[in-house]
């Protein structure tokens, strides 16, 4: 991680220990963390802990002292939050009740609701209200170190679930006397500046600690938009990921950025940003950019102090208001009234539009604690003011653009009508009411929703024996025929038109788009149950694009599955066995091939009896195929000849140029490719091996940097060299024992081996099938490994990085062929299981 160095400022109101506000104590937040920061089971609460960490910094940031934050996620599962603010306040507060009398930082960690959150003279605007903050995160932490870089002092304290440890104290003299005091450590000097939080969230509160990150990645992406000047540096040491967020232009990047993928129907994103003053106390700043599409949903995103309000407010209800007005009166005083009548709603002026609002205000008020909807009375107007001043001269000053924008809103305008026209004759026919349900549909007998489940099959042949295989009682079955409707390529009245959806709509019965009703879901689960080959991915994706464009809160809600029934079948001696995947088979084949074999490592071992049998050699074969995939994965991003050196030994230190040199030194002794070269540089601070292979005159680069070494993937590499180095010798081999009966198969390497066990593995295999559709499975076959709830495998779907799968879906099932084509190119090396 780099220094982070000081950042002239000055300030009018100190940041100091009487900044910091104690409003109450926090000993109820071990025994309801969910109060605090949401559910502790599904990810949200753990990933919240991180958040509340970066957003004291971004409030740093917003406050004019901070402008680089970095996040870490070790290879523990700890996390290091760095910045190079202010600093939290060291000094003792001696108007602290407490005995003794406790530094600010150590009350900010250990009080909930203490900070300078709560002094508006510390922050004028901040995304923490609520003030949980780091305490909240310490109380949740197994353990946690703060670290203040301050005034040219490193201090630092140590927390166990929430419990300062080695707590230092003094007595000072004061005015009334001594007083005893509890100051922090202190390491030394430093030139450096700010706060660094570093800690492991306590698996006894969440179960399972395992940081996403994906789910970090996007709201880090999302704060350097909002913050403009901030760089974000999100690095995983588990994976050797890292990326650095610094974006220009505000949310006017921002909405590009959602619109990459997407095809835009005019240039000019329309941005403003200006702070409306409400009192003389209270200015409000309010961003906002706007851009239409030519798609058919709307994407709005909506921000009060960096904090999203996924169901809107007042903020919202402002904008929305302006915005209608003000482009109803420009198409009513153009031409377009002229030509054709037509009653515009706000749904048609925002079909296909990506808006990103963001609010910064003192004090906001949300309707709860999830801080999901702004109630703030005074944001309404604000926005208003804000947004009609802006597009009435927007549209003035762009007169093609406005045109452009106009005729896709009267264009909506019609579709709508025409599907409120398809909506009642489709309601006429029975599909889309509640009159009956759909005649290909093999209900179940259950009316518990919460016990009830349907599968969505592809086909005829498999619905028959996923009705034969179901269990009446509580598992629905929907034969699906053909592809489904790609919704991503079509208005709402050609959905409604479809026969298929129109009859999943029915089976569901939910509705869609702005009609979708979660209340009359009919089964708790909808799972996806398609053939693994690629007309069954294709027929998945589309399902999976109506869900989530027409019934996003069908999977926001946690119903919606995908079934995973196995790839292979497979018969030995008197048994069957049901495998998952190739990884699973290729495990059920080295376990029958070490059956009855030894591997010899030398001469001498094999005269001597000395074999290595049973677990220890299915260890090494694990071990030697790891490494192996794990070459194959990376080879993509480092040549596989580096990879493949480093597995036979050469281990790489980049702590220094003089380690570095000598790294490269042991990789070239162990590369034999004089196509490859190899060279060392310092870039962005960050020391790399740079590798270049010549392939048909063509120079191909690729990079080693300290983030590859850290990862847990060359760590196994490094294990497998230490484990296969010097192992096999001079008269190395295998010996199979069968009915008394001995195969010797000398070998010279570990590769050899791998192919003797598994040919014997694969010899006793009376039969394998593997399957490629679901019709090719019996009915009881179906029922045993892929429906009966005690013995299947599920797979959940989730959003973890909601505009990711916004541009993910739009690249694989919009119009523009460019970013679908570019996709596919960096990720085609990535698949597996490619049907050819």
């Amino acid at each position: 991680m780099s220094e982070m160095q000081d950042k002239n400022y000055s300030a009018e109101e100190s940041y100091g220990e009487d900044a910091i506000q104690v409003l109450e104590g926090l000993e109820a937040v071990r025994k309801r963390p969910g109060m605090y920061i949401g559910d502790t089971s599904d990810g949200t609460g753990l990933h919240h802990l991180v958040f509340e960490v970066v957003d004291n910094s971004i409030d740093e940031a917003l406050a004019g002292y901070a402008d680089h934050i970095n996040v870490t996620i070790n290879r523990d599962e700890s996390i290091t939050v760095v910045d190079n603010g202010r600093g939290i306040p060291t000094d003792v507060k001696m108007s602290d009740k407490h005995e003794p009398k406790r530094s600010a930082a150590e009350i900010a960690l250990t009080e909930l609701h203490a900070g300078g959150k709560f002094n508006q003279n510390s922050y004028k605007v901040s995304g923490g209200l609520h003030g949980v903050g780091v305490s909240c995160v310490n109380a949740l932490s197994s353990w946690l170190k703060l670290t203040v870089r301050r005034e040219g002092v490193e201090h630092y304290l140590n927390f166990k679930k929430g419990v300062l440890q080695d707590r230092l104290v003094e007595k000072v003299q004061t005015p009334n006397g001594p007083v005893e005091v509890s100051p922090m450590h202190v390491s030394g000097a430093t030139d450096r500046r700010g706060t660094e939080v570093q800690f492991l969230p306590d698996a006894e509160i969440f179960g399972t600690v395992d940081f996403h990150y994906e789910v970090l990645s996007s709201r880090l992406r999302e704060l350097s938009f909002l913050n403009n000047g901030v760089k974000i540096h999100l690095a995983d040491l588990r994976k050797g990921k890292d990326e650095v967020f610094q974006f220009a232009g505000g949310v006017s990047g921002f909405v590009d950025f959602i619109n990459r993928d997407k095809t835009k129907i005019h240039d000019n994103c329309f941005y403003t940003n200006k702070t409306v003053t409400v009192n003389p106390e209270e200015n409000i700043n309010v961003e906002v950019a706007m851009q239409w599409t030519d798609g058919y949903t709307e994407n709005f995103l909506a921000y009060t102090n960096n904090i999203p309000q996924k169901d809107g407010g007042t903020h919202v209800n402002g904008l929305r208001s302006a915005m209608t007005a003000v482009i109803k009166r420009y198409i009513e005083e153009s031409e377009f009234a002229k030509k054709e009548k037509i009653d515009l709603t706000g749904e048609d002026i925002r079909e296909g539009l990506t808006c990103v609002l963001s609010l910064k205000m003192p004090e906001p008020k949300f309707s709860s604690q999830t801080k999901d909807k702004l109630v703030s009375s005074e944001a309404r107007p604000a926005v208003e003011q804000v947004v009609r001043t802006a597009l009435e001269s927007y549209l003035q000053e762009n007169p093609k653009d406005a045109r452009i924008i106009c005729e896709k809103i009267m264009d909506a305008a019609r579709a709508r009508e025409a599907a409120r026209k398809a909506r009642e004759t489709t309601r006429r026919k029975g599909l889309l009411g509640s009159a009956g349900l759909p005649g290909k549909l093999a209900d179940c007998s259950e009316r518990d929703r919460s016990l009830c489940e349907v599968f969505l099959v592809e086909g005829d042949s498999a619905g028959g024996s996923a009705k034969q295989g179901r269990d009446r009682s509580f598992q629905a079955i929907l034969p699906l025929r053909g592809k489904v409707l790609n919704v991503e390529k079509a208005r709402i009245e050609k959905l409604i038109s479809s026969e298929q959806i129109a009859t999943l709509i029915a089976a569901l019965g939910t509705s869609i788009g702005d009609e979708f009703d979660l209340d009359k879901l009919r089964y708790d689960r909808v799972i996806i149950m398609t053939d693994a080959d690629v007309d069954g991915a294709h027929i998945r994706t589309l399902l999976l694009t109506l869900f989530y464009r027409q019934m996003p809160k069908l999977i926001e809600g946690g119903h919606v599955y995908i079934a995973q029934p196995p790839l292979y079948k497979v018969e030995y001696g008197q048994k069957t066995r049901y495998i998952k995947d190739d990884k699973e088979l290729y495990t059920f084949l080295v376990d029958q091939g070490i059956t009855g074999t030894n591997l010899y490592v030398s001469k001498e071992a094999f005269e001597n009896k000395q074999g290595i049998s049973g677990d220890k050699l299915k260890e090494y074969f694990l071990a030697y195929s790891d490494a192996q995939n794990i070459i194959s994965k990376f080879s993509r991003f480092v040549d596989a000849s580096v990879l493949t050196a480093i597995a036979a030994g050469a281990t790489i230190d980049l702590s220094s140029d003089k380690a570095a040199a000598d790294s490269i030194e042991k990789l070239v002794s162990k590369i034999t490719d004089p196509a490859i070269s190899l060279g060392y540089a310092v870039e962005e601070n960050i020391p790399t091996i740079i590798v270049k292979r010549t392939h048909f005159g063509n120079i191909i680069e690729s990079r080693i940097t300290p983030a590859f070494i850290e990862t847990p993937d060359y760590l196994t590499l490094t294990a497998a060299s230490v484990t296969f180095k010097n192992l096999l010798h001079e008269g190395a081999c295998l010996v199979r024992t069968t009915n008394n009966k001995e195969t010797i198969q000398p070998i010279s390497n570990f590769s050899e081996a791998i192919s003797f066990i598994l040919k014997i593995g694969k010899a006793g295999v009376k039969k394998m099938q593997r399957y490629k559709g679901l019709g090719e499975m019996k009915a009881e076959e179906l029922e045993e490994t892929t429906m009966d709830p005690t013995k299947r495998s599920l797979l959940k779907v989730r959003i973890e990085d909601a505009i990711a799968a916004d541009q993910v879906f739009t690249k694989l099932m919009g119009d523009e062929v460019e970013p679908r084509r570019r996709f596919i190119e960096d990720n085609a090396l990535l698949a597996g299981n490619i049907d050819t």
